[in-house]
């Protein structure tokens, strides 16, 4: 008997959440994805097939997400997987960045999806089962000068997932942090915000980085429907792992930021251990 699942993944009228509804279906599961306004949400069913649903849904409006995810259970049946892939980045220098736009950023990619999580976990843990997906970035681990905002969100939601993730496992409930690499989606494109420069101080830093990140979009290594399928492959593992990389770049910069770390661990060794009581 094929094991089908329903899936509800935040963000599916581009990118990551597309491609994972796109494949999922093509298992032939069921999808309930969501899009912030009516004309994505057309754009979804036309374009979609299979046992698809769409919902309108701005993960910021935090008091209609409970709701919502009643209504999805009550009128679709119990969700097997959450995706949280709804997020954008922000790029800007510290500096130059106001606080309203990191408040931004966190609402999306950090508070969006713990609201989601706390939404549907109350169903999961009724059952004893469930997994909770969420799409971090191999800036949760890593970092470059001009997307510190963005960094710190999934910083964030990496510490949440693998913290979430110890308090669930005796339910039942898996809980995966993924992190992407560099992949061909809209993120660096049209779905970037960018703070305007102001401080020429910056300017031999950053701008080379900001023009690489614009001249780079669209012709990255990673395939998101390559990633689609590494996460249904993730989905039926017996025992998900607490965080999974996905991409050769993510790899290669993760190793190489755990190997300098464990340099600085060893090189600070004696001080660290000063502080002890005698």
């Amino acid at each position: 008997m094929k094991n089908t699942k329903t899936f509800f993944i935040t963000g599916v009228s581009s990118g990551f959440g597309r491609a994972i509804a796109n494949a999922a279906l093509k298992a032939g599961h069921r999808v309930i994805g969501t899009v912030r306004t009516e004309q994505a949400a057309a754009e979804f069913e036309a374009q979609i097939r299979g046992d698809a649903h769409v919902k309108l849904l701005d993960v910021t409006q935090f008091a209609s997400v409970a709701p919502l995810a009643a209504i999805v259970e009550a009128e679709l049946g119990p969700v097997d997987v959450v995706i949280n892939n709804a997020g954008y980045g922000h790029e800007g220098t510290l500096e130059e960045s106001s606080l309203d736009e990191m408040r931004r950023q966190f609402d999306v990619n950090v508070f969006g999806a713990v609201a989601v999580i706390k939404a549907f976990l109350p169903f999961m843990r009724h059952r004893r089962r469930g997994h909770i997906i969420n799409i971090t970035s191999m800036g949760g681990y890593i970092t470059m000068p001009g997307i510190s905002y963005y960094c710190g969100s999934k910083f964030a939601l990496e510490g949440i997932s693998e913290t979430l993730a110890k308090e669930v496992k005796g339910l039942g409930i898996a809980v995966t942090a993924v992190a992407p690499g560099s992949f061909r989606t809209d993120w660096a494109g049209r779905s970037m915000v960018r703070s305007a420069r102001s401080i020429s101080d910056y300017d031999t830093l950053f701008d080379p980085i900001r023009q690489s990140r614009i001249d780079k979009s669209g012709k990255q290594l990673g395939d998101p429907d390559r990633a689609a399928a590494a996460i249904l492959t993730l989905v039926n593992m017996p025992e998900p792992p607490e965080h999974l990389l996905i991409g050769s770049d993510a790899l290669e910069v993760v190793r190489a930021k755990l190997d300098a770390m464990q340099s600085s661990l060893a090189s600070h060794e004696e001080l660290t251990r000063s502080t002890d009581t005698a």
